[in-house]
């Protein structure tokens, strides 16, 4: 009998390919389901990038093997926009490697980094695919809880103590931290003070802190970088991306930033799971990442009448929330008489037809949270507010 390797044990199929699946049966009964739950962005790219990859496309000399590293034009497109968005001065010819997707990225990283029995900060609640990478890298996961008591910031003096204490038990060491500000899926904004203790922390433990930092054009006045932070690159890599800020997640582009002998290390491995990326794809992003101001402030505006429109619906369900969080999604507490956000999830879905995402699925210390997602027009967002007011109002009747 053939098996799976041993790699993929603890590793379950992606909540959302699996609740995907469960809609799609809904709609095939005529449930005609609402998905506020994926991060997907709905709006298109700025006419300028289709017209780019259009135009490259048709020329005969762009269909080869591409280089390893990204073209050149796109790395220092990565570049003038590090530098005009984050005032990050980066080299592109060493400091930047192209990637297919940040995602890709984030397994790039553990692969290269962790060996059987080395261990990785993982936050909770935080995106799952930290968890799901250090795994299968072969490495273990050491989650670090976030708190909305603690501004959903890391105890940096108590972690210190727990990774110090691990290193003189284990046969591994802690290597690698992930933290992403704004932070998915609370929304938390970072604060300058919070990016220099994190550097602190990572040279103090001889540990590589991994930013991960695609929403900081969301819903944000101030992007900022991780290595914005002076010696960051001494133990820092940041992965960046362009699904969310140029709608461009199909597209899967995305990039890792940092020190050369990092960018030159991850390429090791890089280099042996792909072939470059498409060339008129990567000219078709350096025209997104030139996209002036009025873009984000387009986009922006757009997703705040949205936000809106989710404030109405979570109040209508007695959740509680931060009105300044920033990114694409709107994190929430669920009210007292639910056991957990999925109890919340699966009331709104099977009674409602509006799916919104159990904040348990971000680690339980998301469980009394719900997270729902900005990437439906308002007249989506108002449908649901209309199915869960028709629900509530029909359950109080009958009750």
């Amino acid at each position: 009998m053939i098996t799976t390797s041993k790699r993929l044990e603890g590793i379950g199929e992606y909540y959302f390919s699996q609740k995907l699946r469960e809609i799609d049966g809904l709609n095939q009964q005529g449930k005609q389901i609402i998905n506020l739950g994926i991060g997907s962005p709905d709006l298109p790219p700025h006419p300028d990038v289709i017209k780019t990859l259009q135009e490259e496309s048709a020329k005969p000399n762009v269909h080869a093997y591409q280089s390893y590293k990204g073209s050149p034009v796109l790395r220092k497109a990565v570049a003038d926009w590090y530098a005009t968005w984050y005032k990050v001065e980066l080299n592109p010819d060493t400091e930047i490697l192209p990637l297919i997707g940040s995602k890709e990225g984030i397994m790039h990283i553990c692969m290269t980094y962790l060996d059987a029995g080395d261990m990785a900060l993982i936050p909770n609640p935080g995106y799952p695919t930290y968890s799901s990478a250090v795994k299968l890298a072969g490495g273990t996961t050491v989650p670090y809880e976030l708190t909305e008591e603690n501004n959903w910031f890391p105890d940096l003096e108590q972690l210190g103590k727990e990774v110090t204490a691990l290193n003189q038990q284990s046969k591994g060491t802690v290597k690698l931290m992930w933290v992403n500000y704004p932070q998915m899926p609370t929304g938390k904004l970072p604060e300058a003070s919070l990016f220099k203790q994190l550097v602190a922390f990572g040279k103090q433990h001889n540990i590589l802190i991994c930013h991960d930092n695609p929403y900081s054009f969301i819903l944000n006045d101030e992007p900022t970088s991780l290595l914005s932070v002076e010696g960051a690159k001494d133990c820092v890599v940041e992965l960046n991306s362009l699904s969310k800020s140029q709608n461009m997640a199909g597209w899967r582009v995305g990039t890792l930033c940092g020190a050369k002998e990092r960018i030159d290390e991850v390429l090791r491995f890089k280099s042996n799971m792909d072939s470059g990326m498409f060339l008129p794809l990567q000219l078709a992003a350096a025209t997104a990442l030139g996209l002036p101001k009025e873009w984000y402030d387009q986009v922006n505006s757009i997703y705040r009448a949205r936000r809106t429109k989710v404030f109405e619906l979570l109040t209508l369900l007695n959740c509680v929330y931060d009105e300044s969080q920033a990114g694409m999604f709107v994190w929430a507490k669920i009210p007292a008489g639910y056991k957990d956000g999925f109890a919340l999830s699966d009331e709104v879905l099977y009674n409602a037809n509006v799916f919104i995402t159990p904040g348990g699925i971000f680690g339980n210390a998301g469980n009394p949270y719900v997270r729902v997602s900005l990437c439906s027009s308002e007249e989506k967002l108002q449908q649901s507010i209309d199915r869960v007011q028709h629900f509530l109002t029909t359950a109080k009747v009958t009750a």
